[in-house]
């Protein structure tokens, strides 16, 4: 049977799909203003000529109005365009449900980077040996963190469920039970979510997909590639944020860790507890099933009650799974013995503790808390701070730190709230490892390190507060701007140096966490640089590791779309090369990209088994992705050259105005989407290095204008153009994926950008030169990206992905034109002698309300 082109299988499964359940859902009144179904795809035409004639948003909305509603009056054409909203976001909904439907069939599951395929390769070319070897010691650790770009409200998401399985089955009364259910469920969030909130929303995926995804590839991996039945390397394991990530989220207490903590127990101990009832039914027999429901009970009980007296460890559980099995297969012929492996294998997977929590915090805040706790122990004499400690150099000032032995037994004494919170999180720490086993929280990121003093502090507070005789917690300092990146090196080597510091490494098994960044990494040196200056401190960091036989285990701040670090990242995983270390890949995920990649069971296995088959990969074709002298001299040349013109581009004086009063950058504070603030410091004023990435990556693709994603790159090939040297770009083109993989990131970015939206722009006389800037490299990008590819169009190796981009911006273009449109209405009326406060928050309103479904629709463009 031949199988039809993939571009195909999308239009034939999603378009096609998508255009007969979206004119069913266009026909149902959801509220009091009739004919919104009827106008919406009026207004979508209209947008669409529109921007072809190069007419702008307000001339658009307008014009529409006077043509279809002339006899409304101003407050039923507001009203309108709300109800407009509401239809698009429901559209996304829509189209995000029928694409997961679909993700089986548009995409092969058994096709490359799949582990059926792995198999099939090791199997015919006699190296299923290697391929053991590889994944005994092997790791993907996937981190859920709760930044705030998924729009979606939890009821929404039950719903989108509901509806993929609804389109499934072609359950047209249940779709259209569905459709009324969504048009009466609220997208927006009246209050701010809590930590714990988003960590209750991010437990659903553990619970509803992880648990079982994770499962069942890890018993392939057992059945198919070891063929033993034995316990093997876990291979799959996965870290979590929510509750535990403090940098910048003055929301997240010490009691708010340890209550996720337990949420985290309790929701796996109920997992056990549902697997054990359905074993039950299965395992009549005698001498196996009165033990099954004695543990059946115990589970039950504990799964609510973690004090309950009878409780059992996982350990104790797992050797009586073990026990179990052997009655079962030496006395009852091995009957349903595959049910119980699954079970022991989740056991062996997620403990007691269902995901690791890490505990996150600014290296600036650990200075600060940890000068009071020396003041305060120099203060009380008879300490092993020295009168004189602040005036040491800093490598004296390690010395210390490294051989402390004071203890800090009673933190109330610490009036400060920063400092009592951030010592007592060590506390939760130790609790937590003893509630929820060692890896229910076993490390700690510091964000923003700079020095190998911002690494001693911390490891100096964790022995003072809690772990004086034993750390068992792993510390990652994370390098995010372009400067520590090129100085992590020589931080680690000092840490390296110190024997304290190193023999708590030996004790941790010889291995090193460094957490790489990305969002403030392509904000602080733009695209190229950001990716170049992290795969260069990876190789520097893995011969200086190595130089002290010490493995480092790279976790990378990747987010979603390719301006954090995202975009198609197993391709990056697979293209490193063998100077960069690879015994573990470790990515964040968050917001949207936990929904669309690994939303349901298909796309998670998918999307899972990709990212194992990267690192082998890797590992098959290392030296093949070494870069050569050569070619590493023209991606330096091009990193260095880009990120000069970034930050040209970043210190224009239009540069913050124009995020301040052109693009949505106010209103994400104003969406409730995240417990965290929305920018860093206090200041009335916008400052550059108080941005948040999300919401800085986010104003830019609400804008249709992806900077983040491409802005230098066009410069930077131009300048090998212009010097008659572009043969060498495209030599570096063919010879490295990794640059390959960027370029091509970079390309969903243009993909993704609409210039025709904000063309009015270019006559504005205070920001029309700074558009035609931002314009003009991304047609150079443009031009060049095509030139160096060969491609007649951008992602023509990716057609359905392409497809796909293209059916969500049609569907959020009358979107994006309100949005506009409303922007513009505040400008104006902000000018107007007479400020008409009422309309300003009316379309001050409309612009926040619009930010969903844009987001929604990108899946990952924040």
């Amino acid at each position: 049977m031949s199988v039809k082109p993939k571009l195909t299988r999308f239009q034939q499964n999603v378009v096609s799909k998508y255009q007969i359940y979206n004119s069913i859902f266009m026909t149902l009144p959801f509220d009091a203003i009739t004919k919104t179904g009827v106008l919406l795809p009026l207004f979508h035409e209209t947008c669409e000529k529109g921007f072809k004639n190069g007419d702008n948003p307000t001339t658009i909305v307008e014009t529409f109005f006077e043509k279809y509603q002339g006899r409304r009056n101003e407050q039923s054409q507001i009203n309108l365009l709300f109800r407009f909203i509401q239809y698009i976001e429901r559209q996304v909904v829509l189209f995000d449900a029928v694409e997961d439907a679909a993700f089986p069939v548009v995409n092969n599951m058994d096709g490359v980077g799949t582990l059926r395929n792995l198999k099939g390769s090791a199997t015919s070319e006699g190296k299923m040996k290697e391929l053991q070897e590889f994944l005994e010691e092997f790791k993907v650790r996937i981190v859920l963190t709760a930044h705030p770009t998924q729009f979606y409200p939890g009821s929404v998401l039950g719903i989108i469920t509901n509806l993929k399985h609804a389109i499934e089955d072609n359950n047209l009364s249940e779709i259209n039970n569905l459709f009324g259910q969504l048009g009466k469920t609220p997208f927006f969030k009246h209050k701010k979510p809590t930590p714990y909130d988003e960590a209750k929303s991010l437990i659903w995926y553990l619970e509803n997909v992880f648990y079982k995804t994770f499962g069942e590839i890890y018993n392939y991996i057992q059945t198919n590639i070891y063929a033993d039945g034995k316990k093997h390397n876990e291979i799959i394991n996965i870290g979590f944020w929510p509750g535990g990530d403090r940098d910048g989220n003055p929301f997240v207490k010490p009691e708010t860790t340890l209550k996720v903590a337990k949420k985290l127990k309790k929701a796996i101990l109920k997992r056990y507890y549902e697997d054990l009832k359905d074993l039950r039914k299965k395992l009549t027999f005698r001498g196996v099933e009165e033990r099954v429901i004695r543990l059946e009970t115990i589970l039950y009980n504990y799964s609510i009650d973690l004090k309950y007296k009878k409780r059992i460890t996982a350990k104790e559980l797992r050797l009586e799974l073990l026990s179990i099995r052997n009655v079962i297969v030496n006395e009852h012929q091995s009957l349903y013995v595959n049910e119980l492996n699954n079970l022991i294998n989740r056991v062996h997977l997620f403990g007691f503790r269902f995901a690791s929590l890490d505990i996150r915090q600014d290296s600036r805040i650990h200075h600060s808390v940890f000068t009071t706790v020396a003041d305060y122990l120099i203060g009380k004499g008879n300490s092993s701070f020295p009168d004189n400690y602040h005036d040491l150099s800093e490598s004296d000032q390690i010395k210390i730190l490294s051989k402390v032995t004071d203890t800090l037994d009673d933190l109330e004494v610490f009036e400060d709230e920063m400092v009592g919170n951030t010592l007592k999180t060590i506390g939760v720490i130790k609790k937590i490892q003893s509630m929820n086993g060692e890896r229910g929280a076993n490390r700690y990121i510091i964000s923003n390190n700079q020095t190998a003093l911002n690494v001693m502090q911390l490891f100096a507070m964790l022995k003072m507060v809690a772990f004086q005789d034993n750390l068992t917690v792993d510390i990652a300092p994370l390098f995010e701007t372009i400067p520590d990146l090129e100085n992590a090196p020589q931080v680690m080597e000092q840490l390296y140096q110190n024997p304290e510091y190193m023999a708590h490494l030996r004790a941790r098994g010889s291995k090193q966490n460094i957490m790489l960044g990305f969002s403030d990494g392509t904000k602080d040196g733009g695209y190229l640089m950001a990716n170049w200056g992290i795969y260069k401190a990876k190789e520097l960091l893995t011969e200086m590791s190595r130089k002290y036989d010490i493995t480092a285990i790279f976790f990378d701040g990747r987010g979603g779309p390719p301006a954090r670090g995202g975009g198609r990242t197993h391709n990056f995983y697979s293209s490193l090369g063998p100077t960069i270390e690879d015994k573990e890949v470790q990515l964040t995920i968050q917001g949207q990209t936990v929904s669309s990649n690994f939303g349901t069971l298909d796309s998670s296995q998918y999307n899972l088994e990709q990212l194992i088959s990267s690192g082998i990969k890797n590992r098959i074709d290392g030296e093949r992705n070494k870069l050569s002298d050569e070619d590493r001299v023209v991606m330096n040349d091009l990193a260095e050259t880009s990120y000069q013109v970034y930050k040209d581009f970043k210190s224009h004086p239009m540069f913050i105005p124009y995020l301040e009063r052109m693009s949505t950058l106010k209103y994400y504070a104003k969406t409730n989407i995240g417990s965290r603030p929305s920018k860093r410091g206090s200041s009335n004023k916008l400052v550059f290095s108080d941005l948040r990435a999300i919401p800085f990556v986010g104003s830019w693709s609400q804008l249709k204008q992806n900077v983040p994603g491409f802005y230098g790159v066009g410069t930077a090939l131009k300048m090998y153009e212009d010097r008659g040297e572009f043969d060498k770009v495209e030599q570096l083109y063919n010879n490295s994926k990794f640059f390959k993989t960027l370029l091509e990131n970079s390309m969903m970015s243009l993909t993704k950008s609409f210039f025709d939206l904000t063309k009015y722009m270019a006559d504005d006389p205070e920001f029309g030169e700074f558009w035609t800037i931002i314009y003009n490299e991304y047609l150079e990008t443009k031009r060049l990206l095509l030139k160096v590819s060969g491609y007649d169009e951008l992602m023509e190796n990716e057609p359905a992905g392409k497809a796909s981009i293209g059916v969500r911006e049609s569907i959020v273009l009358p979107l994006l034109t309100i949005q506009q449109y409303a922007l513009k209405k505040v400008q104006e009326l902000n000018k107007a002698e007479v400020k008409d406060e009422e309309q300003i928050k009316i379309f001050e309103k409309i612009v926040t309300r619009s930010l969903f479904g844009n987001i929604n629709a990108s899946r990952n463009s924040a």
